[in-house]
């Protein structure tokens, strides 16, 4: 079970007090505050929270938080724009009483909640004032600061509402010359009320200046730059730029903040009461995975700021982030920095233009995006919907219950999060190589920041015919997941092929329905060395005439791919967040190219990827957080002996189950435990199945009731139901079943996230290859005619034990005779022995459910089909072909599992496959009765 929490270390949020650092929350939503979750962090040392449209339109879109509050105000027949305001206004006054105990502690310094008038106005002084006044009114509290765009148009607006005594959060500050005229207003207006007899003692200001868009603009200039030059000295001089723009414009404004507030100016208001208006730094999450996940934050710490982190950089902060007075340190090595990107060509006036005008594009896309958001709930809620989760366990829900509150006592959500690798294992030398695997926690995050450099490749692809994906496992069963459900050809984009076999003739095939002139050839690879994908891409490069412009290369820094890729002129590469396994890739670069390539909504599938990230977000308890339920649900029953996690999915996102069933099998499957997913097998009636299933129906919002899955519900089955809005919803559902995973690893007692039998049967078909190449010939091994195999194969069954799985091992082509065949094989052994079935194609399962077969329950049965191949493929370099590396794949397998003892029949097919495949199916038919 669950290991225990860590033991505490000092508190890092406590030292940035000491150093005179407020730390405030940059999110806020319903959960938070009613959980008491946003108590017990003002009671750890945080002082304030800040919102935005953005992070508000994730509060409300991906959570059922507002469920019960917006059924009441359909009942009033609010419009939508009432219900923002009704719902964001509620949230406020609430998390405001929360620090109100911080405000007069502090005696008005410190302990604010932020709310931003609309931005649809922010270029309008009137309006900016008008709503500005409205929302002080209607908060009521004095420890709120309304929130006011840094425009041209907001400065006045900022003057007018500080004369007034009103507290102001001026946002969007991107530049230090808008900075000073931001401070301006602020004084400005402090004269005024003044001169007027207010008492300026009343008064808090902070403006806030935009730190990490500040690197994500400027790098990529940067990184263009570098691309364009040959001198090495110039490369390097470019490269040592990148990541510096964001903390030296930061410290330049820290700088004009201590000059603008001392003075005689400032001291007749100071004499008088007047606080300074603190700097606040903004967008402090690191969007670029090169760079530490506290990098904006530990390098910004200084007297009388004010830090605004969101919830995965406050759980990195907590964990291991390093407190020292940062801020005034190195100033004249930050100037010198800027005056470098200057001497490059790189306009930082431009840029910080550029990122005002974006930012309140992004603030109003997203306010006018939650604004349909409630809309659309309206009219879900007038049409009766039900839930997107749904689930009926009968009696096993007593179980379940129990593991619920275990996990909520254990503080699950709140440990994964942090990455505390004792929520998997008490082992400390684990602890690290744990942590570096949970970057899949925040990604969809990063490669927001990166959709615009997705969407520019994209454009440029649209000139390709054809994108072939090499790759294998994680880096290959997302993009076959998207070609699958999107296309494989979306409407002016390149046709998505996967290729993730060594079979010959799935070679030949992909080889033959390509335009090889306009096909870009994606080589994708975690740790650069996968066999499989190297042998692709040796066979295409000779294709090609080794021409490197019709290649990209995905791969994690400093691999041997990133190497041969920059060595050939690869036209893109791609480094990959190293602290990611292959299997919970989905949301980064693997599975996001050859997504865009093919035309797939990006941003979109991001954007419900990140709405999912707030529905399993650490405030949410773990009965209604969707990932970290269904993970306590799959590893509960799987202690009590459902550890058969059977997938129903609607046909259109069926290939989903692919993705599913690696990342499962791979990640539950060792130290003889594990969940066994059961993908593709054809759904039967109620009394086929054991006692051993768990069903999870993966539905679209639009598919009519399935009734044998009805059925399973009314027999007493376990059935999860999971609804889809449409196809894009997937980005949520890539998110959901990985913490899911996570969880149920926990559950079970291990760590979901190392492979520790995947290598073994690698190292086995090295052997064999090497014995072919001093031989010239494979070793022997017996293998039964399809046709005579009925004996066999009733041998076989005859060996199972309780909880028993069949699995079909297919090392050949994949055709519509051998998934026919398959399908067969796998109802009549369901139906006559009630044993669950999986399949898979070879090499391909290896990277996906090959772990479970070696390491997970000892409760297999394998069946090994291999074929007499009719045509090959050379791999140029090597003294194999692909024929001869499919059969030594097969044979290292099989030899993994005898070497277990596990039992196993290995089948041929023999020269002629679809004859073999219908003789296969007749011999297991007849074995089963």
């Amino acid at each position: 079970m669950m290991a225990s929490a860590t033991t505490s270390r000092p508190n890092p949020i406590q030292e940035l007090h000491e150093v005179g650092q407020s730390l405030w929350l940059d999110n806020i939503r319903r959960q938070l505050i009613t959980s008491g979750e946003l108590a017990r962090l003002r009671d750890e040392g945080l002082t304030g929270v800040t919102s935005n449209p953005t992070i508000f339109e994730k509060a409300v879109g991906g959570s059922t938080d507002y469920d019960e509050a917006m059924v009441q105000l359909v009942r009033e027949k609010k419009k939508p724009a009432d219900m923002l305001w009704d719902l964001m206004v509620e949230d406020v006054q609430a998390a405001a009483d929360v620090f109100r105990p911080v405000y007069d502690r502090t005696k008005g310094k410190d302990g604010f909640v932020s709310i931003e008038v609309g931005p649809t106005i922010a270029n309008s002084t009137r309006a900016t004032i008008k709503f500005a006044e409205y929302l002080h009114d209607r908060c009521e509290r004095p420890n709120v600061m309304v929130k006011i765009p840094a425009t041209r148009e907001g400065l006045p607006a900022i003057e007018d509402q500080i004369s007034k005594g009103n507290n102001i959060n001026i946002t969007l500050i991107f530049a230090v010359e808008r900075y000073d005229e931001v401070v301006e207003a602020y004084i400005s207006g402090l004269e005024k009320l003044h001169k007027d007899g207010g008492d300026l003692s009343k008064v808090a200001s902070v403006a806030s200046f935009f730190v990490s868009r500040v690197d994500t603009k400027v790098d990529k200039l940067l990184g263009e730059k570098v691309n364009a030059v040959s001198d090495p000295r110039q490369k390097e001089t470019l490269e040592r730029l990148h990541g510096k723009a964001a903390i030296a414009n930061s410290k330049m404004a820290y700088e004009h903040y201590k000059m603008h507030f001392a003075g005689p100016r400032w001291d007749k208001l100071r004499k008088a009461g007047a606080r300074t208006q603190r700097c606040l730094w903004a967008s402090t999450s690191t969007k670029d995975p090169r760079y530490p996940d506290t990098y904006y934050v530990e390098e910004l710490i200084g007297p009388e700021t004010v830090d605004t982190i969101p919830p995965a950089t406050l759980a990195a902060f907590r964990e291991h982030g390093e407190v020292r007075r940062s801020l005034d340190e190195n100033v004249d090595l930050a100037r010198r920095q800027l005056k470098q990107l200057a001497e490059v060509g790189v306009d930082l006036g431009q840029v910080t233009n550029e990122l005002e005008v974006e930012g309140v594009a992004a603030f109003t896309k997203s306010f006018e995006s939650l604004l349909q958001t409630l809309a659309k709930a309206a009219r879900d809620i007038r049409a009766g919907k039900g839930p997107r989760q749904w689930h009926s366990l009968g009696g096993l829900q007593p179980g379940v219950d129990a593991q619920l509150a275990k996990l909520q006592k254990d503080d699950a959500p709140r440990r994964l999060w942090a990455k505390d690798s004792t929520l998997w294992t008490p082992d400390p030398a684990k602890r690290q190589e744990i942590h570096d695997r949970l970057g899949w926690l925040d990604v969809a995050d990063k490669m927001q920041e990166k959709a615009g450099e997705l969407r520019e490749m994209a454009t440029a692809g649209r000139k390709l015919s054809d994108v072939v994906l090499l790759g294998m496992g994680g880096s290959s069963l997302c993009p076959d997941v998207l070609r699958n459900t999107f296309g494989p050809t979306v409407k002016g984009h390149p046709k998505l092929h996967v290729l993730d076999t060594t079979d010959p003739a799935t070679i030949l095939g992909v080889r033959s329905r390509i335009r090889l002139a306009s096909t870009l050839f994606i080589v994708a690879s975690k740790s650069g060395e996968t066999t499989e994908t190297l042998s692709h891409f040796a066979y295409f490069f000779d294709q090609t005439k080794k021409n490197g412009k019709q290649f990209a290369a995905i791969t994690d820094p400093g691999t041997s791919l990133e190497k041969l890729a920059k060595d050939n002129g690869f036209r893109w590469v791609f480094s990959n967040p190293p602290d990611i396994g292959g299997r919970y890739s989905a949301l980064s670069y693997f599975g996001l190219v050859p997504g865009a390539l093919m035309g797939v909504n990006i941003p979109e599938l991001l954007e419900r990827a990140v709405e999912m990230e707030h529905s399993c977000a650490d405030s949410v308890p773990v009965e209604t957080n969707p990932g970290v339920w269904l993970g306590a649900v799959m590893g509960r029953l799987a202690t009590q002996g459902r550890n058969k996690v059977t997938l129903i999915t609607s046909p259109r996102v069926a290939t989903f189950g692919y993705w599913v069933e690696q990342l499962l099998a791979e990640s539950t499957g060792k130290e003889g435990k594990g969940l066994v997913p059961i993908e593709g097998e054809p759904v039967g009636k109620p009394a086929v199945y054991g006692d051993d299933r768990l069903f999870v129906y993966i539905r679209m919002d639009t598919d009519p009731p399935h009734r044998a899955v009805r059925a399973l519900e009314k027999s007493g089955h376990p059935v999860i139901t999971l609804t889809m809005r449409d196809k894009l919803d997937l980005g949520g559902e890539f998110f959901r079943w990985e913490v899911a995973t996570a969880i149920a690893g926990a559950v079970l007692g291990i760590d979901a996230f190392d492979q520790p039998n995947v290598q073994e049967s690698k190292d086995n078909t090295k052997k064999v290859l090497g014995t072919f190449k001093s031989r010239g010939k494979l070793p022997a091994a017996e293998s039964l005619p399809a046709a005579k195999s009925k004996a066999a194969i009733a041998s076989l069954l005859g060996r199972a034990k309780r909880g028993a799985y069949f699995a079909v091992m297919a090392y050949t082509a994949r055709t519509p005779q051998s998934q026919a065949a398959i399908a067969a094989i796998r109802t009549a052994v369901r139906d006559k022995t009630k044993i669950a079935t999986t399949a898979g194609y070879g090499p391909r399962f290896l990277h996906s459910t090959g772990q479970l077969h070696k390491g997970g329950p000892k409760t297999g049965l394998f069946l090994q089909i291999v074929q007499d191949d009719a045509k090959d493929v050379p791999i140029p370099g090597q003294p194999f072909s692909f024929s001869v590396l499919k059969q030594a794949q097969s044979l290292g397998d099989l030899q993994s599992l005898t070497s277990r003892r596990l039992p196993v029949v290995r089948v041929t097919l023999g020269r002629e496959p679809a004859a073999g495949w219908r003789a296969l199916a007749t011999a297991v038919r007849q074995a089963v009765r």
